[in-house]
């Protein structure tokens, strides 16, 4: 078979097994065409043992790209490689630290990624080029992360000079231990951040603080190491970049390498024959059961694939659907399917790696831990169960096949959400639309406050260094509260205090409960306070590495949550209600009787109930519960109406309630459009009449303590997104409503009242009046 036709082919195949009564599920199919390559020459500066190592590994001649972000960082310049997957970023950090290495047998490097299997898979290739290699004496590269015992981060703290991580560890591990890490820092010369667009929302504001307490560290003992990037295709890499290290950063952004054509396919789920929805609203066929299915039949045809789905449930369902099928069809097959993702022990997730990159397995269905930069080379199909949340990670998650240079097939999946919807009928929003610019906010006094804690008991804070932070009035306010005391030399930590135990960088702000099996008094994992009420509330199904479990209680004073083991057929999703109340207005738009603004919010929630839904989407029924309210202080976009000009544009006062409380939901829905967001890290209200505005009024609000940037991000996108989201409900197929449009999976009423007619209506009036 040509490359040229592989994805098409191998989809028209697919095809030929739906039923002729059904509707295709395939909405667009798109190719995207062979790329070939642009060489350079090797620098002058490598080292001859470092040019050699890659010639033998079949790097003649390095791509432009590689060689011009080298020379970056060669010269002493933060730089970001901005390429896409397969396009060999790894060589452009390689080649000036393995030739520093060759020249200064103190220096040492640090290494940062996002996973742990990515850091081991660089681990192991850096392992690989310096085998046998005189030039890179005791080089020792060393992993230093959750998987390391004890005795081994012993010997890399003492002797390794390339130190792989991530941010978790090294801001736990390292930065509060500086001291025993004198040396290593003050002969730190290279810091690579690896697949650094992953860094956004909460996570990246952390992740900025982390580097710039790292950096500030280095400094300290007298060195002045330079930052090198590797980044999926983002917009404005070098300013996202500049934000996680706080200092200026030059971009690479012209890809040089080849790929192979690549076939991208858009599918729908159809409906399924009997409705079981809530308010009886149609339900589409599951993402992750249509997922399973093509993984089964692209597994048959001999074509190896990744399968890319949300949720570390979905995963092991899709593996275990999968495999159910191929039992049936290809029993032979059957053992050549697995699933892969985070919480599994560290050796299997390398047995599967290694699996998977062998060919041994054909099929594996995988949450994103394996998205990022793992080298899995000749995958021939991905199918990605759910749009990923940006155009970054779904390009990311595409890449993963065709790595050989050949012909590659990509399926997205249109879960039954309004912005997956929106995309498979409008694919030129996902393949012709520019990647998002990551947003962060290191600022966020919520994320700021604990990490002024910890960079105080590291060194004291300058003036200098508060303002750069922009943290006088955050450092004021730790002074009164008396975790802070100011000196002649700066700010200093209160006696015993020990703040670095406290921060949960991947996104928790405050304590942590734990998670327990009472049956056995194991510790299954920690969730932060904040997200406790609304994952591991009573009733709730908690996945814990392959095994499942029904929490039974939850003490949020003791902070713990017990569990007993259980395989439920059916999944859980909690109700929030929730009541906004506007602190202070950060920026007003006024358009006639409309106004858009952002806000400076403090929303008091509860979850009042969970509904149970069976593994194919039907609702089972709802449950009651009666937990404490939750005060959450955060950011929101807002938007009011005048009554009278939505009585003329014929939305009759008793059809506010259903008009504005749909066109919420779907404006949530929605925000990932224009921000890298989940509708899970966003919440909203509506009301026909706010007391604050007594007018007609909606929030969008960021789900965590600050915010996130997300609001924000929809504030000046407001054009575009409520567009997007007008498209998105009036384009839907239903009558009055459903999950695809207007319907929320976490509404606490129960998605009532919703009127689709009228929240198209309203939409388009908004549209009308934004900007006029």
């Amino acid at each position: 078979m040509q490359p040229a036709t592989y994805g098409s082919e191998l989809l028209g195949r697919t095809l030929a097994g739906t039923s002729d009564d059904e509707a295709s599920p395939l909405t667009h199919m798109a190719v995207i065409p062979t790329r070939t390559a642009e060489f350079d020459d090797w620098p002058e500066w490598v080292h001859p043992q470092v040019r050699d190592a890659f010639v033998e590994r079949g790097v003649r001649r390095p791509w432009r790209h590689q060689v011009t972000a080298a020379d970056h960082a060669r010269a002493g310049r933060h730089v970001v490689v901005c390429t896409g997957t397969a396009s060999g970023k790894s060589l452009a950090y390689q080649l000036p630290i393995l030739t520093t290495f060759a020249e200064d047998p103190t220096a040492t490097a640090l290494y940062l990624s996002p996973t742990k299997a990515l850091g081991s898979d660089q681990l192991r290739a850096t392992a690989q080029l310096i085998t046998g290699r005189s030039a890179f004496g005791h080089l020792q590269p060393c992993a230093y992360d959750g998987d390391t015992d004890s005795e081994l981060r012993q010997w890399a703290r003492a002797h390794s000079r390339w130190i792989f991580t991530n941010p978790d560890m090294l801001h736990v591990g390292i930065c509060s231990t500086h001291p025993k890490w004198r040396h290593f820092f003050g002969k730190l010369k290279y810091i690579v951040v690896d697949e650094c667009h992953h860094y956004r929302g909460v996570f990246g504001s952390h992740t900025a603080l982390v580097l710039q307490r790292t950096l500030r560290i280095a400094r300290r003992y007298g060195a002045n190491p330079v930052v090198i990037g590797a980044s999926a295709t983002v917009s404005n890499p070098a300013q996202a970049l500049s934000r996680l290290i706080g200092d200026d950063v030059v971009a690479v952004t012209d890809d040089a390498s080849p790929h192979g054509e690549r076939t991208v396919a858009m599918w729908e789920p159809g409906f399924l024959e009997v409705s079981g929805g809530e308010n009886d609203a149609p339900v589409r066929r599951a993402a992750g059961a249509e997922a399973a299915r093509l993984l089964a039949d692209f597994v048959i045809e001999g074509a190896r694939t990744l399968c890319f789905v949300r949720s570390r449930r979905g995963v092991e369902v899709t593996a275990v659907k999968a495999k159910q099928i191929l039992a049936e069809v290809a029993p032979e097959l059957e053992s050549r399917v697995a699933a892969y993702r985070a919480g599994y022990l560290a050796d299997d997730r390398r047995t599967l790696e290694r699996a998977l990159a062998d060919g041994e397995l054909l099929g594996v269905a995988t949450t994103n831990a394996l998205e990022l930069g793992v080298d899995i080379s000749g995958l021939d199909a991905v199918v990605v169960a759910g749009y990923p949340g940006t155009v970054a990670s779904f390009w990311q998650q595409a890449g993963r096949a065709g790595r050989r240079g050949e012909g590659s097939l990509v399926v997205m999946i249109a879960r039954d959400d309004p912005l997956d919807t929106y995309l498979v009928h409008h694919p030129e929003a996902l393949l012709d639309r520019p990647v998002e610019a990551t947003v962060t906010d290191p600022t966020n006094p919520y994320v700021l406050g604990p990490h002024l804690l910890c960079a105080a008991t590291e060194f004291p804070i300058t003036d200098d260094e508060a303002a750069g932070w922009q943290a006088l009035d955050v450092i004021e306010q730790l002074v009164a509260e008396g975790q802070l005391k100011r000196r002649k030399a700066g700010w200093y930590p209160s006696p015993g205090l020990d703040p670095h135990g406290d921060i949960d960088i991947r996104g928790g702000i405050g304590g942590q409960v734990l998670i327990v099996d009472a049956t056995t008094s194991r510790l299954l994992g920690t969730v932060d306070s904040s997200r406790a009420r609304t994952s591991v509330f009573p009733g709730a199904v908690y996945l814990h590495q392959g095994e499942s479990f029904v929490v039974d209680e939850l003490d949020l004073d003791d902070g713990l949550a017990l569990a007993h083991p259980e395989e439920p057929d059916w999944t859980t999703s909690p109700r929030e209600v929730s009541d906004v109340v506007i602190d202070s207005y950060l920026e007003r738009r006024t358009f006639g009787p409309l106004t858009v603004a952002f806000v400076e919010v403090t929303v008091t929630s509860q979850v009042v109930g969970f509904l149970r839904k069976a593994l194919s989407g039907e609702i089972l029924d709802q449950v009651a519960l009666d937990l404490p309210e939750e005060t959450l202080p955060t950011r929101a976009v807002m938007y009011t109406l005048d009554p009278d000009a939505m009585v003329d544009a014929g939305i009759a006062p008793d059809k506010f309630p259903g008009a504005l409380h749909a066109a919420e939901h779907a404006a949530i829905g929605m925000l990932g459009l224009v921000a890298t967001c989940d509708r899970w890290d966003i919440g909203g209200l509506s009301t026909d009449v706010h007391p604050q505005t007594a007018l007609p009024t909606v929030f969008v609000y960021d789900g965590f303590p600050g915010g996130a940037g997300f609001a924000e991000r929809g504030f000046h996108a407001f054009a575009d997104w409520i567009a997007a989201t007008d498209v998105a409900v009036s384009s839907c197929t239903c009558d009055f409503g459903c999950p695809s449009c207007v319907q929320s999976p976490k509404c606490g009423n129960g998605n009532e009242p919703l009127d689709k007619e009228h929240a198209v209506t309203l939409l388009r009036l908004l549209g009308r009046l934004y900007g006029s």
